[in-house]
């Protein structure tokens, strides 16, 4: 079975723009640790992505290790927020295959350290490229919040779901 680890990023917005019944359909499961779960529950969430954390669905696994702060010392973790710093250990506790993440420090730092990272624009693409979802809407939904990223990717990722069509 894939093991699949996830920050929160990518599940806010994903469950923010209603677009988060894609994952269980290209991950069947995913890892999320205990930290993260808290900092989508937090006061500044989005109704709909606090909701959602009462009711998680059967292919959430919460994880409640708490890494020590010596082993995140050692994997130079130190300068990254809570929810990086625990979904990067648990990936690389948990052997995992993927890990999920769309802050540019906290990708570089996984990467370092062998992992393999995919973020919220990444998880659409593959989406589309399945015909999970509608690629320009999801955009346009995902441009009304506050996901942060250049034109300029928005229209790369458009133009590879486009091409992904085109080839199938």
């Amino acid at each position: 079975m894939t093991v699949v680890v996830s920050d929160a990023s990518p599940l806010n917005y994903l469950v923010w723009i209603g677009c988060e019944h894609v994952l269980p359909k290209l991950y069947e499961r995913i890892l999320v640790p205990a930290v993260v779960l808290h900092e989508l529950e937090e006061s500044g969430a989005p109704e709909k992505v606090a909701e959602w954390t009462t009711h998680l669905p059967e292919w959430i696994n919460v994880s409640t290790d708490h890494p020590d702060t010596k082993t995140a010392d050692v994997y130079g973790l130190d300068g990254l927020d809570p929810g990086e710093r625990h979904a990067i250990l648990l990936a690389i506790n948990e052997h995992a295959d993927l890990l999920l993440m769309d802050e540019r420090a906290g990708v570089r730092v996984a990467r370092e350290h062998g992992l393999t990272v995919t973020g919220t624009l990444g998880i659409l693409l593959q989406a589309s490229e399945r015909g999970l979802l509608d690629m320009d809407a999801a955009l346009r939904d995902l441009q009304a919040t506050a996901f942060r990223c250049t034109p300029a990717l928005i229209e790369e990722i458009r133009r590879r779901a486009g091409n992904a069509g085109l080839s199938r």
